[in-house]
């Protein structure tokens, strides 16, 4: 079946947005990515902590690409103000999340010789070659295309996970007060809290902003950027999950 253009989606959709029609266009992986067993046991603290561990090795062997790429978009954004969106971001990335890490490397027995230099898995390299050759070899909508959803998707499971728990200390951290460990509480937050989900909004509106602005051939080519990644979003929760599922199920057979 022939994909459905953004113009096509505009003359049967009210008010469109762009994003939106990206994140149609992706589906059924959007939501097998942001419905995953492994997120909805991890917003329920239920997730088991070596498949989580698993999982942040390969998070944290990522960010290094994902914060060249956000570099990229520094240089490639429009103009001072979106320019500094991004710098901004940046340095939570770099300073918060950095220390959210190693905290939780440190709690879950990770050793430093595993987190500093990890196998990747064909997930992340997968992902890690995506976000570089989006952004070396694109403009500004191509890497958008790739941040927009790397962002929305976490953006998405964790507000739904945080409106679960509500905030029941009134410290603005959804989770943290029901008993979560803290590396399952925090990384919530880190993606549910008012700032992030303020920050997604504007990466959408970035996006939404310079998609109607191109050729049918970018269009295309903004689309299968941001499809391949919501793809790669489900792969990456999935190997974590999976591969313990693996090692459960072999450590019960006769």
């Amino acid at each position: 079946m022939t994909a459905e253009t953004y113009e096509a989606y505009t003359d049967r959709v009210a008010d469109p947005r762009f994003t939106d029609w990206l994140r149609d266009q992706s589906q059924p992986d959007w939501d097998a990515a942001v419905e995953h067993p492994f997120i909805e046991e991890l917003g329920t603290g239920t997730l088991d902590e070596d498949a989580f561990a698993a999982y942040l090795v390969q998070d944290y062997a990522f960010v290094d690409e994902l914060v060249g790429t956000f570099g990229h978009a520094v240089g490639q954004a429009p103009d001072m103000a979106a320019k500094r969106q991004f710098v901004e971001f940046l340095d939570t990335v770099t300073d918060e999340e950095d220390d959210y890490f190693e905290r939780s490397f440190d709690a879950l027995g990770v050793s430093e010789s595993r987190w500093q230099d990890p196998e990747p898995t064909p997930a992340t390299a997968a992902f890690v070659d995506l976000l570089g050759r989006a952004a070396r070899e694109g403009g500004y909508a191509e890497t958008l295309a790739v941040l927009v959803p790397a962002e929305w998707v976490y953006e998405s499971w964790a507000t739904a996970a945080a409106d679960t728990h509500g905030d029941p200390d009134g410290d603005g951290l959804p989770s943290a007060g029901m008993g979560l460990p803290f590396y399952f509480a925090e990384w919530v937050d880190l993606h549910a809290v008012d700032s992030f989900v303020a920050f997604v909004d504007w990466l959408r509106g970035e996006l939404d902003a310079v998609g109607p602005t191109l050729s049918p051939r970018r269009e295309a080519r903004v689309a299968s950027l941001f499809d391949r990644t919501v793809t790669l979003e489900r792969q990456f929760f999935e190997t974590a999950y999976e591969g313990t599922q693996a090692t459960a199920d072999a450590e019960v057979s006769p």
